[in-house]
């Protein structure tokens, strides 16, 4: 075999490689943010009150849908 292309064959494999692995973490961390969501009631709480707003229920509820409709709407885009 000709040295170029084992160079060539090493090269397109390295690359192969790390195309393959990059879609395939991208698709394991759409599923452990769409299972595990980073922010919860807890903390949306937390942050309306260091806003200095009072937190309620309905308004943590709303925030909380509008987050997953916007997350599913930019999931069924791509």
């Amino acid at each position: 075999m000709n040295l170029g292309l084992a160079i060539f064959l090493i090269i397109l494999a390295l690359v192969g490689g790390a195309v393959a692995g990059f879609f395939l973490a991208r698709k394991y961390m759409m599923d452990y943010f769409k299972k595990n969501p980073p922010v919860d009631e807890n903390m949306l709480r937390m942050l309306m009150m260091q806003m200095g707003q009072k937190p309620s229920e309905k308004k943590i509820k709303q925030m909380m849908s509008s987050m997953k409709t916007q997350t599913t709407k930019t999931t069924k885009k791509k």
